[in-house]
């Protein structure tokens, strides 16, 4: 333990002072925890002493408490010489973890030591009375993610949260997530210029409410009303001559006779209902029933086309392109055999100078995988390997994961140094997706002296496998600055480490951290059902209850983002007298309290 000390201190002599006795005590733990003690821990078990397992806020201390206890009991002096440094006793890491945690996340409420963190959603920007409902569920600290939106509407979401925040006399902080080096895919052909309208049926496939769609002026388009599925522009004139009550009938795209309903006209159109399902597509005609000739007709007219989309089924091949020309499907002769594969673009070029055949590669979070089995300077051939029965779609900008790549690519982009200035100003902490190695722990340190703001919190995003096997260098050099974080960012994380290795690279992560006193965010899919649906799974309930080890939990923007809220802040108030990291708290349970028939 003292030689990994002294090792892992003379390659990091700028430690800050606060952080002089976590970086001692990180590498205390990693020296521990370099050997296989599980033999060691039941020996010491058996004989009513500690087993060591609850030991990362103060490693040394527990081994040196344990050496004690044996001393007396075997009256054999080790003279173990060094120990005498200073090092953190029992009892004070979880004070210094909780002084790193209150630096960086604001202080913790006495009833909920877990702070609550939610990303902001692009309306935030213009309705204040989303941050007032939010901070009123629980909200602690609200995040800002460079990648979307633009530096007005962050502008005005950050003064929205500070004005909620003031109304409630308490304190939201900001944190600002830079964009980072994120692999996606390009852009694709946009489908078929097509709409289906399908009326709600129950289980037996009778109709129970019609499809509701809007009629309006191809030359001057009004806003279809709520309940609309979707607009369709016609010709101003003949719209005008409509009346309630009217039918119109066409054949779809399909060639299937169908009809439509008038049943309400108002200036800016005409609402009408559909009780059978149709595809309609540009041209196709209306005619009013009982009206003959030219002006008993009219043609539908410009219609969106439908985000494009490439089938991968099991087998087939994909092509990555340092070009980000539209994608395409794979092309086949008349008689199903395949003439070109599909092909889409990457938008990181370094990907096409480090990747090798035989590596993986894992397309939108995780949904398709894949092997590279050919590579040139302009494109990556990939086998598709894993999808669902039937196949997946892949469609544009969706995360690319090479998780056997070592891309040397920098975590702060072109963007990120632009985005840097707004960040400095505004935010109470910058979070650096992507990061991989202490060099880009060290750059953005650099960047942010440079713009007057070195003590502005920093967030380690932990979201590939290089970033995780290399988390104990990240850690020390983050502690370059006076403060620190790291998200366990567990969408991309799972999938470059493979989904049923994420429980276990948590643990370790949440480990370290301690170790290292730095306060996590745990984060990703937390409640993500009942904030996209209302209602929550049970799995997610139990993952919430877990995620009590962190000093913070990150949920995503939903519609019902509210129920989540409340819902984790009831969680998280319960689970607080249950556990605090890895150590069961024994309040008085209420079985316990009702004698045994």
């Amino acid at each position: 333990m003292l030689r990994f000390e002294d090792a892992g201190l003379a390659n990091h002599p700028k430690i800050h002072p606060s952080y002089e006795l976590s970086a001692r005590n990180l590498l205390h733990y990693l020296a521990l925890r370099s050997r296989d003690l599980r033999s060691l821990q039941g020996q010491l078990v058996r004989l009513g002493l500690s087993s060591l397992g609850r030991c990362e806020a103060h490693a040394m201390a527990s081994v040196e408490a344990v050496l004690a206890i044996v001393e007396r009991l075997t009256q054999h002096n080790f003279q173990l010489e060094g120990v005498a440094r200073r090092h953190v006793g029992m009892g004070e890491g979880e004070r210094i973890l909780e002084r790193h945690a209150d630096a960086l996340l604001g202080p913790a409420r006495v009833e909920r030591r877990v702070r609550m963190l939610l990303t902001m959603p692009d309306e935030a920007a213009d309705q204040p009375e989303l941050a007032e409902r939010w901070i009123d569920c629980g909200m602690d600290l609200a995040r800002i993610n460079c990648a979307h939106g633009t530096p007005q509407q962050w502008e005005r979401i950050r003064a929205n949260v500070e004005r909620a925040a003031r109304r409630a006399g308490r304190e939201c902080r900001i944190f600002m997530d830079l964009a980072g080096p994120k692999l996606r895919t390009g852009p694709i052909e946009p489908g078929a210029a097509v709409l289906k309208l399908r009326p709600a049926r129950d289980t037996l496939g009778r109709t129970v409410a019609p499809a509701r769609a809007w009629l309006t002026s191809s030359s001057s388009p009004s806003p279809a009303p709520a309940g609309c599925a979707a607009a369709l522009p016609v010709d101003g004139a003949w719209l005008a001559r409509l009346e309630a009550g009217d039918e119109l009938t066409f054949h779809d795209a399909r060639g299937a006779e169908r009809s439509l309903a008038v049943v309400k006209r108002s200036r800016g159109g005409a609402l009408v209902e559909l009780h059978s399902t149709s595809y309609f597509v540009p041209g196709l005609s209306l005619r009013k029933r009982g009206v003959r000739g030219a002006a008993g007709q009219t043609a539908i007219g410009a219609l969106p086309r439908q985000a494009g989309a490439l089938e991968l089924e099991l087998g087939d091949r994909l092509v990555l392109t340092r070009s980000l020309e539209p994608g395409r499907a794979a092309q086949r002769d008349a008689r199903g055999r395949l003439l070109a594969p599909a092909r889409i673009g990457c938008t990181l070029p370094e990907v096409f100078q480090h990747a090798r055949a035989g590596e993986s590669v894992w397309l939108d979070d995780g949904k398709i995988g894949g092997r590279i089995v050919g590579v040139s300077r302009e494109q990556l051939e990939v086998e598709i390997t894993s999808a669902r029965a039937g196949g997946d779609k892949l469609r544009a900008d969706k995360g690319i994961n090479l998780p056997d790549t070592d891309l040397a690519a920098p975590a702060l982009t072109a963007k990120d140094l632009a985005d840097l200035p707004f960040v400095v100003e505004h935010a109470d902490a910058v979070a650096l997706s992507f990061v991989h190695a202490p060099e880009d722990v060290a750059e953005l340190e650099q960047r942010l002296a440079e713009l007057g703001r070195p003590e502005l919190g920093i967030v380690l995003k932990i979201e590939t496998r290089r970033a995780f096997e290399r988390l104990p260098q990240l850690l020390l050099a983050s502690m370059q600055s006076p403060c620190d974080g790291v998200m366990i960012a567990r969408g991309d994380l799972a999938v470059e480490c493979g989904f049923e290795r994420l429980a276990e690279v948590q643990e370790e992560i949440l480990w370290i951290c301690e170790a290292a006193h730095v306060p996590v965010i745990w984060a990703t899919q937390v409640l993500e059902t009942l904030a996209r649906e209302g209602r929550p799974s049970r799995a997610e309930i139990t993952d919430a209850a877990m995620s009590e080890r962190a000093e913070c939990v990150m949920l995503n923007k939903g519609p019902h983002i509210d129920q989540a809220l409340s819902a984790l802040d009831d969680i998280l108030r319960r689970m607080q007298g249950h556990q605090r990291k890895k150590s069961a708290m024994l309040r008085p349970l209420g079985l316990a309290r009702r004698p045994f028939a």
